[in-house]
């Protein structure tokens, strides 16, 4: 029996209550049995003790139905009309079943018939491993993916950074870092400005901005002789406390940035970029910086 005959031998096999079985009428054509199923039934029922449950069984009415839907209506129907319910012969069925028909060709197709057996339990053993295999990375692919975007996380800044009272190196440090962030220019609006700010600023290397309504002048008088990074304005049109870095990002604080851990507080960066250029416009209406800008080139023209 060739590679052709045996790929239609697999064909008729179907998974049936857990079990890979071969309907009668599918025998008897294998067989060549010259009265169809009713040759198989006759050996079966005279030799019922050598075929328990198994072997060999009838499918119920669900049973049945589903495996015509599997597999099709016209290839399940050739079966004598269907005046009852088919059998099917699981593998050590069909051996026991070569033995009592007695027939050379039941004998040699039977073998061929576990051949094919043999070879469609290697194929599922197969692909089950396969299966195993890729869900098991796409397992680590996905414990992999989540550890880089749990990393991810651990770095990606947060908009909002609650301080309680005392977490003072805290709150410097995330101000150093929002700082540092600036390639240009720096804005900072508060109505109180102290030393302790001054001595941040002064390791900045940007131009700064500061709008405030209350500053010790003769520290900044001392700040100015040394450092030339900062211009001051003073203007009372602003309560609240920002930082605008390279006029992109916008940062709100809850606190003045001289008292920064003093007391519980927040510092938040400001995602709505329509706020950004509402400050923004209200700034430039104080300061006009493109004007400021204009005076540094024709003084350096001069």
């Amino acid at each position: 029996m060739n590679d052709l005959i045996v790929e239609d031998i697999k064909s008729k096999i179907y998974e049936i209550r857990g079990k890979q079985v071969i309907m009668d009428s599918d025998l008897a054509k294998l067989y060549e049995c010259k009265n169809g199923t009713k040759d198989i039934n006759k050996a079966v029922k005279r030799n019922i003790e050598r075929f328990p449950e198994e072997f060999y069984f009838q499918l119920s009415n669900i049973e049945y139905k589903n495996l015509k839907f599997q597999i099709g209506t016209s290839n399940v129907n050739n079966h004598g009309g269907i005046r009852k319910l088919p059998y099917v012969f699981t593998e050590q069925g069909i051996a026991m079943l070569s033995s009592v028909l007695h027939t050379e060709k039941a004998v040699k197709t039977s073998i061929q018939i576990i051949n094919a057996f043999v070879l469609m339990r290697h194929y599922v053993s197969y692909n089950i491993g396969r299966i195993s295999n890729i869900e098991q990375k796409v397992l680590e692919h996905d414990n992999r993916l989540q550890l880089v975007e749990n990393i991810f996380d651990n770095f990606k800044e947060k908009n909002n950074h609650l301080f309680f009272k005392g977490e003072i190196y805290d709150a410097y440090s995330l101000l150093n870092d929002i700082l540092n962030k600036a390639k240009k220019e720096i804005i900072i609006i508060d109505n109180y400005i102290n030393k302790s700010l001054l001595d941040i600023l002064s390791r900045v290397d940007k131009k700064i901005i500061i709008i405030t309504n209350n500053y010790n002048n003769d520290d900044y008088l001392k700040y100015k002789n040394q450092y030339n990074n900062i211009k001051l304005i003073v203007n009372n049109d602003f309560h609240d406390r920002f930082i605008v870095i390279d006029r992109k990002e916008l940062y709100h604080s809850g606190s003045s940035f001289k008292d920064l851990g003093r007391k519980c507080f927040e510092i938040t960066k400001e995602i709505e970029t329509d706020v950004l250029e509402l400050l923004l416009n209200k700034i430039d209406l104080i300061y006009p910086f493109k004007q400021d800008v204009q005076l540094n080139i024709t003084r350096s023209i001069n």
